[in-house]
């Protein structure tokens, strides 16, 4: 790899060709399929194998043991949890070949999959949703969309920061805890940003944390 940017870990496997952009970071015991597009400053962790084919967008992070198949592309500013498992066959046989068949999967930018989270394929998870630890997702779920359980079901909205957004004031806008941006559905089912573009970044001024927040009670 010329860019002396890229780090990758000396137990990692990277086939060629493959696409990996700056300043990204592969641990260890990592494998990179060829045909595999990274974007920049990802962050893959231990045990992380990335399929022929998959797209990945700048400042992803994939947490260890997690799996991206061919058919799946991810966003930029995507977070996958610890052993989250995304599929791309929605019925696998051992007996029948169906590698003509995966199924694509949408992550949009910046949404978040928790720990142990299962997405089933086809589907596609919008902007800044956000999947709890162990929720199996088996639909399409909107922009900022906050889904619990399995069958995973959503039970409100998010922030970009993600926060549950709780209390409406009396015109319907939410308004996020730590970073003040202001949230309101536009039609039903539908969320958005007031005050940011929805496919802009975060300003580095609000892309720091403020203090741990603990809001994700049910």
């Amino acid at each position: 790899m010329s860019d002396t940017t890229v780090f990758i870990h000396p137990t990692a496997v990277v086939d060629q060709p493959c696409e990996i952009g700056p300043g990204t970071r592969i641990w260890h015991f990592a494998h990179i399929c060829a045909g595999a597009r990274l974007g920049r400053d990802c962050s893959l962790g231990q045990n992380v194998m990335i399929g022929d084919r998959v797209i990945i967008g700048d400042r992803v992070k994939i947490q260890n043991n997690v799996a991206v198949y061919t058919g799946v592309t991810l966003e930029d500013e995507v977070f996958l949890g610890p052993s989250c498992v995304l599929t791309n066959v929605s019925n696998p046989r051992s007996q029948v070949v169906r590698r003509a068949l995966y199924e694509k999967t949408l992550l949009r930018r910046g949404a978040t999959v928790g720990a142990n989270a299962t997405i089933v394929c086809g589907i596609t998870l919008g902007r800044y949703a956000f999947v709890a630890a162990g929720a199996v997702v088996t639909r399409d779920v909107p922009d900022y969309g906050f889904i619990i359980g399995v069958p995973g079901r959503q039970r409100g909205w998010v922030s970009r920061h993600g926060h549950p957004l709780r209390r409406p004031d009396a015109e319907g806008t939410y308004t996020c805890p730590e970073s003040g941006l202001r949230y309101r559905e536009v039609n039903p089912g539908a969320l958005r940003c007031l005050d940011l573009d929805e496919d802009a970044p975060l300003p580095a001024s609000l892309a720091t944390g403020q203090k741990p927040y603990r809001t994700f009670h049910t």
